[in-house]
C-alpha cells in the first residue's frame, strides 16, 4: 500500500489494471452455454424416463394384475387313492370293498361374494392409476421449480457482472478525479475492493448451479454429470384464474382426490365383503370308485357348508376393522381437501403478490434508480457527491434487479404448484423466447 500511495496516479492505474485483468479472467472462466435449456424437452423426457413416474406405472399395473385374482376361485382337489379289503393280501376284484378311489372337490363362494371382492381390487387398481397421474404431475412442477430456479442463478450472474460494469464506471470516474487532483486514493480503492468482492458471489452461484444441474438431471432420469443449456427466461403473462375457480377444479381434476375417492370406494366394497362372510360357502366333491369286472363301480356326489360358528372373534371383528378402515380413508379424503384449498391459496396469495410487485419495479423503481445512479456518478464526477454514495446506488440497482427476477421466479414455481394441486394439464410449459 505504501507503495502505491508513493507512486501517485501512476501505481492506481496499475493496481486499476490489475483488477481488470482479474475481472475479465473471470468472467471468462465461466461456462459458455451455446444453446437453450428447453423446458418443455425436459418434460417429455421426464415423463417417459422418470425413476419415480415409472415405479408409479409398475405398481399401477401390479394392481391391475390383482383384479383377476380376486375373483378367482380356489384350486379345485383332487384326490387318489386305493382301498383294501383286509391286510393280509391284496383283494382287489376279490372283495366288494377294495376299490381304487378317485375324487376332485371345488369350493363354490357364496353368490355376490366373487363381484364384490372383483370390484374392491378394481377400485384400488383405479386409485393407483390415478397416483400416476399424480406422481406425472409432482415431477413435472419439480422440474419446472428446479428450471426456473437454476434460471435466477443464470440471471443473478449476470446481475453481477452488470454490477461489475457499473462499479467499472465508477472505477474510471475515480481514476479521473483522482488524476485531476480532486477525488482521494481511497474512492478508488474503495470501487476496485467492490469489484473484487463480487467473485466470491460470482462462485458460490457457479456451485448452486451445479447442484441444480444435477438435480434437474436426476429428476428428468438422467445421469447427473449431464451437461445443461442455459434455461430460457419465462414468458410473463397475467393469471386469469380466480381462487373459487382453482378450488373447485382441483376438486374435481386433482390425481390425489380421485385416488383417494377410489380408495375410499375400494374399502366400502371390502365392508360388504366382510359382511358376506357371514353367510357360507360351498365345497362340491364327486367320488368315483373303481372295483374291477367281478362288481359294480360305485361313484358319490357331496356338497359341504363352512359353517361361520365362530363370527363372533372372526367374521365380525372383521367387518369391525373394514369399517374402521373406511372411516379412516373418508377423514383422510377431507384432510386432503381442506390441505389442498390451504395450500392453493397460498400460492395464489404468493402468485398475486409477486405480479404486484414486479409491476412495481417494472413501472416506478428500476426506471428511478437507473436515473439516481446516472445522476449520483455525474455528480461525483464533478465532485459534487462521494464514491460512497455511488456505490450504495449500485448496490440497490442490483437488488432491485434481483428481486424483481427473484419474484418472476416465484411467481412461475407457484404457478407449476396450482398445475400439481387443480390436476391441470401443462399450460405453462413453452418458453419465452
Amino acid at each position: 500500500m505504501g507503495q502505491i500511495m508513493g507512486d501517485g496516479c501512476g501505481g492506481m492505474k496499475r493496481l486499476s489494471a490489475l483488477f481488470t485483468v482479474g475481472w475479465v479472467l473471470l468472467a471468462h472462466s465461466t461456462a459458455v452455454w451455446a444453446g437453450e435449456l428447453s423446458l418443455k424437452a425436459l418434460i417429455e423426457e421426464a415423463l417417459q424416463a422418470s425413476p419415480e413416474i415409472q415405479a408409479a406405472r409398475a405398481k399401477a399395473a401390479a394392481s391391475g394384475f390383482r383384479v383377476p385374482q380376486s375373483m378367482s376361485l380356489p384350486d379345485p382337489m383332487v384326490m387318489v387313492g386305493y382301498q383294501n379289503d383286509g391286510t393280509s393280501r391284496f383283494t382287489f376284484n376279490e372283495a366288494a370293498d377294495s376299490q381304487y378311489m378317485f375324487s376332485a372337490s371345488q369350493l363354490f363362494f357364496f353368490p355376490g361374494k366373487r363381484a364384490l371382492k372383483g370390484e374392491a381390487a378394481a377400485l384400488e387398481s383405479e386409485s393407483l392409476v390415478a397416483s400416476v397421474k399424480a406422481a406425472q404431475l409432482r415431477t413435472i412442477a419439480t422440474i419446472k421449480e428446479i428450471y426456473y430456479d437454476l434460471f435466477l442463478a443464470h440471471k443473478s450472474l449476470d446481475l453481477l457482472r452488470e454490477k461489475g460494469l457499473l462499479l467499472g464506471q465508477l472505477e474510471e470516474a475515480a481514476l479521473s478525479s483522482y488524476a485531476a487532483g480532486r477525488g482521494m486514493q481511497q474512492e478508488v480503492l474503495m470501487a476496485q475492493t467492490e469489484k473484487y468482492m463480487l467473485i466470491e458471489r460470482e462462485e458460490m452461484l457457479r456451485q448452486n448451479i451445479q447442484t441444480l444441474e444435477a438435480m434437474l438431471n436426476a429428476t428428468v432420469g438422467r445421469e447427473q454429470a449431464a451437461l445443461l443449456d442455459r434455461p430460457v427466461p419465462p414468458a410473463f403473462a397475467t393469471y386469469a384464474k380466480a381462487l373459487p375457480e382453482l378450488i373447485a377444479t382441483a376438486y374435481s381434476n386433482s390425481p390425489e382426490i380421485r385416488a383417494r375417492e377410489r380408495m375410499v370406494a375400494s374399502l366400502g366394497a371390502k365392508v360388504r365383503v366382510a359382511e358376506k362372510e357371514y353367510y357360507p360357502d360351498i365345497t362340491v366333491t364327486g367320488n368315483y370308485g373303481l372295483k374291477g369286472s367281478e362288481f359294480d363301480d360305485m361313484w358319490s356326489l357331496t356338497t359341504t357348508l363352512n359353517i361361520p360358528l365362530y363370527y363372533e372373534t372372526k367374521q365380525r371383528p372383521a367387518i369391525q376393522e373394514a369399517e374402521a378402515s373406511l372411516k379412516e380413508a373418508k377423514h383422510e379424503l377431507q384432510a386432503v381437501r381442506l390441505q389442498l384449498s390451504s395450500v392453493i391459496r397460498e400460492n395464489h396469495a404468493m402468485l398475486q403478490t409477486s405480479e404486484r410487485l414486479m409491476q412495481l419495479f417494472r413501472q416506478g423503481l428500476t426506471p428511478k434508480i437507473q436515473q439516481d445512479f446516472q445522476s449520483a456518478l455525474a455528480s461525483y464526477a464533478t465532485g459534487k457527491a462521494d464514491a460512497l454514495s455511488v456505490i450504495s446506488r449500485i448496490k440497490t440497482i442490483t437488488d432491485l434487479e434481483t428481486s424483481y427476477w427473484g419474484q418472476l421466479v416465484t411467481r412461475e414455481k407457484a404457478m407449476a404448484r396450482l398445475d400439481v394441486l387443480t390436476g391441470s394439464v401443462d399450460s405453462h410449459t413453452e418458453e419465452g423466447k
